[in-house]
């Protein structure tokens, strides 16, 4: 599918449907290039991704990757889950919402992209802080493949990873998880690619 038949298909969801489209316009107001990443609509600056539009099902929100690195002087930016580094967001929960604080989203729009121009990267500390669950560590040591494979994902595949084997409070649960996950960690993907 074509990435122009793509954007209107996303355009025509009914659920914030005019919310999504007064966000896009001014998105694209930002001489923003826009694409469809992950199922959403998204926005990037010289190649890079500043933003992109969410459709949940109490709000609608415009978050910004490197949003932990903008300044939010209102404190008005969500931290989406408790183990996000660094994507930010604003959430609305109507039209009216949105058209009042368009310039806050201008705002943050602005600053997102000047975070691209002067190369700021998000450190991300809790990568190299995982602790293993278990059941995850044991059957990395009875199966070499499935030890290589972990070892050979991406720091945040292995911690999406790790984040969701630890999030059952059962040992049962989470060697549960670890089997089910064995074939999707050996073609290399992550936990929410499956």
């Amino acid at each position: 599918m074509a990435e122009d038949s793509r954007i209107e298909a996303l355009l025509k969801q009914t659920n914030w449907q005019d919310e999504r489209r007064k966000l896009r316009d001014i998105l694209l107001g930002s001489d923003l290039e826009e694409h469809v990443k992950w199922g959403k609509l998204c926005y990037a600056w010289d190649g890079s991704n500043v933003a992109i539009i969410y459709g949940m099902k109490n709000s609608c929100a415009v978050g910004f990757f490197k949003g932990s690195l903008l300044e939010d002087e209102d404190g008005v930016l969500v931290q989406p889950g408790k183990h996000s580094q660094a994507m930010r967001r604003l959430h609305f929960e109507s039209l009216e919402e949105i058209e009042d604080e368009e310039d806050t989203i201008r705002r943050f729009i602005a600053r997102a992209i000047q975070a691209e121009k002067d190369g700021l990267e998000v450190e991300f500390t809790e990568k190299d802080n995982l602790d293993y669950p278990e059941e995850l560590q044991d059957a990395l040591d009875d199966d070499p493949e499935l030890a290589e494979a972990f070892e050979e994902l991406t720091p945040g595949r292995q911690r999406g990873w790790v984040l969701h084997f630890s999030g059952a409070k059962q040992s049962e649960t989470r060697a549960r998880r670890v089997d089910k996950a064995r074939s999707t960690i050996i073609a290399g993907k992550g936990w929410n690619e499956r």
